[in-house]
């Protein structure tokens, strides 16, 4: 599968561009500011219905606009697939896929699988465990068209629950059957939930541990681990058992919103003990165990994104992807960096030919 052709109108601060890609290396140069992630975020778009960097769709049209289109043309094993995003100001958000509009966008993900990655990164580690949560929901949602109706299903339950609590509170009224009711709509979605979560992390652990020994040749011990609630109880028995601090606190404090991962170093915390540069070989056999992972869900390769990674990366991270990207380990790949002519060199010393766009405030030659 690869992206074949990319227009954007009014789309952050491009007023118009069109652009042909080629199915290996792609690159966009230029100075910060000047639009290359841009270009990154539209082919995010195309494949996950979302920003990447920005949850607020209005916030992505060009300022002064009243609109943005995104359209995309990928071969996927030999079949043209046309998609096309667009969003206008105060209305709801438009997905086709070969003209036809989607009814959930949920039926879109996992279509045109991807994996970005990007500096911005760094908060799946230094941030709270909702950043990690979002990571193992994207990489499962990709995979399982299930996955996000299950998600959506649980997030409406707990919100119901939540503001019960409040009105219990507010009120002093409590009506045990109605909790009840609550508890087990939460425990049916919960518990799917969790089931996959696991499932998925059994597997995901080995691939992680398999490409953070590549990129950083065995020379420290961290460990990947799923932590939740529900692996030491049943998730109705701990609704049960929590009632009464629920009430107190007005809030639902057990279940799968309390997921998180638990990163390691030598048994220590990454977050306070990692160095900046086992942080971001972390990160990076992070995603590349979700672009591993992907693949083999998938039986194709995603469409992998690099975002300035030359000037974020030290030489013997680069040197391992450069060799990942020789190897042919990749399918499509696109890459920002400031500097054209070290890009050029990279892949001359591999033996890479790259498709190169330099794009200057919202203008592009190719």
């Amino acid at each position: 599968m690869y992206l074949q052709q990319l227009s954007v109108i009014n789309f952050k601060n491009y007023a118009e561009a069109e652009l042909k890609f080629s199915e290996g290396v792609n690159v966009f140069t230029g100075n910060n500011g000047a639009g290359k992630t841009n270009l990154l975020d539209a082919i995010h778009y195309l494949s996950l219905c979302k920003s990447y960097f920005n949850p607020i769709d209005s916030q992505q049209i060009k300022q002064g606009e009243e609109f943005f289109i995104i359209t995309g043309n990928f071969n996927k094993n030999g079949n043209p697939e046309a998609v096309a995003c667009s969003v206008k100001k105060n209305q709801k958000k438009q997905f086709k896929r070969n003209k036809k509009d989607y009814q959930r966008l949920a039926d879109h993900i996992g279509l045109f699988p991807l994996v970005m990655v990007s500096p911005y990164d760094i908060s799946i580690i230094i941030e709270g465990s909702e950043e990690r949560r979002k990571f193992i929901d994207n990489v499962i949602s990709q995979t399982d068209n299930s996955y996000l109706d299950e998600l959506i299903a649980y997030n409406r339950v707990l919100v119901n629950r939540n503001a019960l609590l409040k009105q219990i509170a507010d009120t002093g009224r409590y009506d045990p059957h109605l909790m009840e009711v609550l508890d087990e709509q939460l425990t049916q979605s919960g518990n799917r939930i969790f089931e996959k979560r696991k499932a998925f992390m059994e597997s995901f652990t080995e691939i992680f541990n398999r490409h953070y020994t590549f990129l950083s040749e065995d020379a420290e011990l961290v460990e990947l681990s799923y932590e939740s609630q529900l692996l030491a109880d049943d998730f109705g028995a701990l609704l049960k058992k929590a009632i009464e601090k629920d009430r107190v606190l007005e809030r639902t404090t057990y279940g799968i919103h309390k997921d998180d991962l638990l990163f390691t170093i030598h048994g220590m915390p990454m977050k306070k003990f990692g160095s900046q540069g086992q942080q971001k070989s972390f990160l990076i056999a992070l995603k590349l165990a979700q672009y591993s992972f992907l693949y083999q869900q998938n039986g194709f390769k995603p469409i992998l994104l690099l975002d300035d990674i030359f000037d974020k990366l030290d030489d013997l991270r680069i040197t391992k992807l450069m060799q990942m990207i020789s190897n042919h380990d990749f399918g499509q790949v696109f890459i920002t960096d400031t500097n054209v002519a070290r890009v050029k060199n990279v892949f001359k010393e591999i033996g890479i030919e790259i498709n190169l766009f330099k794009v200057k405030g919202g203008e592009i030659d190719a």
